[in-house]
């Protein structure tokens, strides 16, 4: 991970502010059994759930404090989706952004649609098969809290090797493509930190053939938490799994882990 963001380096910029297109907006997360992913989330995060568009099937948005903070929807079974954490990246045209998707070399496996009054949206894939999300903000402009535990505080994609895939978000996201970090440099990573306006909004990290050949390219979402270990305890008890023991890095404290039904993200306790 190149950078976490501080608590004014949301994702949603405010609760009224429209974000700029390429700001990572949302993460969803689609299930076989929504009602036993709500029961795992909520107790883990603190997370509350109410009824969102439902064009996909059944979803929910996730609350914290009674602010957005992610969604949860059961898998259709007529789509073919991976079970994991998708982020959302803004658009202010999903349709233009969708062909340029396609231009560029990647695929749409969903949409453009519209998902009732709160906006429109795709899900797409990069030229290495990494899964991610468009959103067209219209009542729901995305995620509404950030810096506080429970909430969303980085994505990065990690793949085979950073330039093609790192070229592919520039042209259809508009991210300036900053060069690795001295720590990173200094091991041989290739390592690409995303940004927007000069912020770090997201990362890539080429890991070669030592990416697993059963996942593929992926996105991973970080949530934020209070206590690393606390959660972990919390997490192994509702089912969870631990991937990659905590560390500490320059960042924070991390560590991977995964839900009941197996989709991966990491916990981030960043000491702030």
């Amino acid at each position: 991970m190149t950078g976490a963001r501080g608590s004014d380096d949301g994702p949603s910029g405010g609760a009224n502010v429209r974000n700029r297109s390429g700001t990572p907006c949302w993460v969803s997360l689609m299930v076989h059994g929504p009602t036993a992913t709500h029961s795992f989330y909520g107790a883990l995060f603190g997370w509350e759930f109410q009824p969102g568009p439902q064009q996909l099937g059944p979803y929910a948005r996730a609350l914290l404090d009674g602010r957005e903070v992610a969604g949860i929807g059961q898998l259709p079974g007529d789509r073919q989706l991976p079970i994991a954490w998708t982020p959302y990246f803004a658009s202010d045209d999903v349709n233009r952004t969708a062909e340029t998707v396609r231009l560029c070399g990647g695929t749409l496996g969903v949409g453009p649609l519209d998902a009732g009054d709160a906006g429109r949206m795709a899900i797409g894939s990069d030229p290495s098969g990494a899964v991610f999300g468009i959103w067209q903000a219209a009542a729901h402009l995305g995620t509404a809290v950030t810096g506080v535990p429970g909430t969303p505080v980085w994505n990065e994609l990690t793949t085979f090797e950073t330039a093609g895939v790192a070229k592919f978000y520039e042209t259809v996201f508009g991210f300036e493509l900053a060069p690795a970090a001295p720590t990173d440099a200094d091991t041989g990573a290739d390592h690409v930190t995303l940004r927007l306006g000069g912020r770090p909004v997201a990362a890539i990290r080429g890991v070669g053939n030592a990416l697993a050949r059963d996942r593929g390219p992926h996105w991973t979402t970080y949530f934020e938490v209070a206590d690393t270990e606390e959660s972990l305890r919390r997490l192994t008890e509702l089912g969870g799994h631990v991937v990659e023991p905590a560390h500490d890095t320059p960042h924070g404290r991390v560590t991977t882990v995964t839900d009941p039904e197996g989709a991966r993200f990491a916990l981030l306790e960043t000491g702030h």
